[in-house]
């Protein structure tokens, strides 16, 4: 693997970890009465879950089986949850912070 691949790699992988834990924290601000969330909100952040790690699983085992390079498979791996925390990272920042006594 060359080393720019390597930082590719890398830097995917920051930037989805990054993007997790600004929704997990609009999430527990949710929880707590400070971030506007929809109601189904905690349904959807369990099933969402088991849906991304379906298709990560299989879009790796894919990759691999057909011989791609390691690179690929952790590649076919991530981008599936990536996508998944891009889109909730948006979502929910644009509910914004929980005004009292106004509904979203």
């Amino acid at each position: 693997m060359s080393p720019v691949t390597a930082y590719r790699l890398w830097f995917e992988y920051a930037r989805m970890v990054g993007e997790a834990q600004m929704v997990i924290a609009m999430r527990v601000a949710g929880m707590a009465g400070f971030w506007s969330m929809a109601p189904s909100e905690m349904t959807r952040m369990v099933a969402e879950k088991q849906k991304a790690a379906v298709e990560s699983l299989t879009k790796a085992t894919q990759a691999a089986v057909s011989g791609k390079p390691p690179e690929t498979v952790v590649h076919a791996a991530l981008r599936p949850v990536a996508r998944r925390t891009r889109a909730n990272v948006k979502r929910l920042a644009k509910r914004g912070p929980a005004i009292p006594g106004k509904k979203r």
